[in-house]
């Protein structure tokens, strides 16, 4: 069904957020398996007694709306499913990470379903307890792939293979280029160009950090100057936690 469409029923499909608008409505971004990111109104979506509880982040709903424009009436919500088990604390922050990203990365009513199986399971594995920086790791990588931003990270610029013994430098948006010297500033070990290109998780602290680095050099240049909200609160919340 098209963009255009009057009416949508049973569509499948995540919560990215959601806020007031004005007394006892919401304004809900959803994220949808077959009609791709789209801003929704929910009247009398506020209160206790709201058809629309079950509109929470992170549970797997199946979506109701109408209405030819941008926005669209939601119209109904339902769990698919029973509720899955809450995430934990030390994981609450990254889901809602994942949120963000897919809010400003992806574009309004463009369908992408292997991204959407992507963000499901990564959900799923976070409620599994997976290790956290390989869990966010492969999603921001299979994120900039899917979206058409990935750099070729197996292959020099011109062309050669990486060498894992080597040491590289990454510019976002021109891709990997050899240093000459050994591990600078800044500098990226092939290694780890090589397991982010297979999508292999790194089991040390440095590698880890140099991961981070490449992938947020990556998305930096996508979000075009935008800042992550999610982003702040783990830093608030990290000198919180140095200070204690």
């Amino acid at each position: 069904m098209s963009r255009a469409a009057h009416r949508v029923e049973f569509a499948a499909g995540f919560v990215l957020h959601r806020r007031p608008y004005r007394d006892t409505s919401l304004i809900v971004d959803l994220y949808t398996r077959d009609y791709g990111r789209l801003c929704t109104f929910a009247r009398a979506a506020r209160g206790p007694r709201s058809r629309f509880a079950p509109l929470q982040p992170f549970r797997p709903l199946l979506l109701s709306w109408s209405g030819r424009g941008e926005a669209p009436t939601l119209t109904a919500a339902e769990g698919e499913g029973p509720p899955p088990p809450p995430l934990g604390p030390k994981y609450l922050l990254s889901a809602f990470y994942l949120n963000e990203l897919l809010l400003k990365l992806t574009v309004p009513h463009d369908p992408q379903r292997e991204l959407y199986l992507h963000y499901e399971a990564t959900l799923a594995r976070l409620r599994a307890g997976a290790p956290l920086e390989e869990v966010l790791r492969q999603f921001e990588t299979r994120l900039l792939q899917l979206l058409g931003y990935g750099s070729e990270l197996a292959f020099e610029a011109d062309g050669r293979p990486v060498v894992a013994e080597a040491y590289y430098h990454f510019r976002p948006g021109e891709g990997v280029w050899p240093l000459s010297a050994g591990a600078t500033a800044g500098a990226v070990s092939g290694r780890v160009l090589l397991a982010l290109a297979a999508q292999q998780p790194l089991g040390d602290a440095e590698g880890q950090r140099q991961a981070r680095a490449v992938l947020r050099a990556a998305l930096d240049l996508c979000l075009e100057g935008r800042e992550l909200s999610t982003r702040a609160v783990a830093r608030a919340v990290a000198k919180m936690e140095r200070s204690a």
